[in-house]
């Protein structure tokens, strides 16, 4: 709300801010049932505290979640890197290039991941041995048997691997889409080489809208990676379940493996949020301020 007073010709402007006690009254509602939701939940005597406390720290949940960390980050930098390269393919002249990169995109994107994950745990099925040579010779370099190499964990990590590639390649297209193309004409006309135009020119500008998506992506990846349990790979919900089974105490180690995501995902919210503020630095904010 703002008020004009003109005082020997001059317009001075007031601004007055008027009291929302509405929104303090709805603020403390909430915080009230929130409240009462979390005490009345602590302090029901079946979800058994104490179990929660026994074992959350023991020696197989840790386990569980040193190899929930470990799949996230290897299936991430992999699809990462292979997101990058099907991005710079969609972006290519090169008409075959961009058909191979949506057509890579459509079909991961399409096919449901435990469909995808529960295809390469059993791809024997369909080739019983992986050989790679010289196509359509008979000159074979290499060749073993698909059981011995597709193992679960290596079945869990090329499966969410090419699923995560297809989705951080739209995420790192849609970047670079967003650094105008005046900035590739102005790189090239002082000189760059198109490896220096995209690393230090392009590729700069498109992190902050790259960031967000992409912190967004690993977090349904860490929460994602409980789906590796179908095909015997054990991860932290796979470690939980086993420990239930023997001990019938469902509720409780299932709040385990829910404060473990909490705390994983929360550190990966601070990692965005800290890469966020180094990538925004320089830019404006809605209030017209530098980040």
């Amino acid at each position: 709300m703002s008020t004009i007073s003109t005082s020997g010709g001059d317009e001075n402007i007031v601004f007055v801010h008027r009291k929302s006690y509405g929104q303090w009254i709805v603020g403390a509602l909430v915080l009230i049932i929130v409240a009462s939701l979390v005490h009345s939940l602590w302090t029901n005597p079946r979800l058994a505290t104490d179990v929660i406390w026994r074992y959350l720290f023991s020696e197989p949940v840790l386990r569980g979640v040193w190899m929930t960390l470990k799949l996230t980050v290897v299936i991430f930098a992999i699809g990462l890197c292979l997101g990058l390269v099907l991005a710079l393919m969609g972006r290519s002249a090169n008409p075959v290039l961009r058909g191979t990169a949506w057509a890579y995109t459509w079909i991961f994107r399409a096919v449901p991941p435990l469909v995808q994950l529960i295809l390469w745990a059993f791809l024997a099925a369909l080739y019983p041995k992986l050989e790679f040579g010289i196509p359509f010779t008979d000159i074979v370099f290499f060749s073993a048997d698909t059981n011995d190499v597709m193992q679960p964990y290596v079945a869990a990590i090329i499966g969410f691997s090419l699923i995560e590639a297809a989705y951080q390649g739209e995420v790192i297209r849609a970047g670079l889409l967003s650094v105008p193309s005046s900035q590739n004409e102005a790189a090239q006309a002082l000189g760059y080489s198109g490896w220096q135009t995209f690393t230090r020119i392009i590729l700069p500008q498109a992190m902050p809208a790259i960031v967000p998506p992409s912190a967004n992506n690993i977090i349904i990846l860490l929460k994602g990676t409980s789906l590796v349990s179908v095909i015997g790979a054990v991860e932290l919900l796979t470690t939980v379940q086993q420990i239930y089974a023997e001990t019938y105490q469902v509720i409780p180690l299932l709040f385990v493996a829910s404060i473990w995501y909490l705390v994983l995902t929360s550190l990966l919210m601070l990692g965005q949020r800290y890469l966020e503020r180094r990538y925004s630095r320089g830019r404006l904010t809605v209030g017209g301020e530098l980040a």
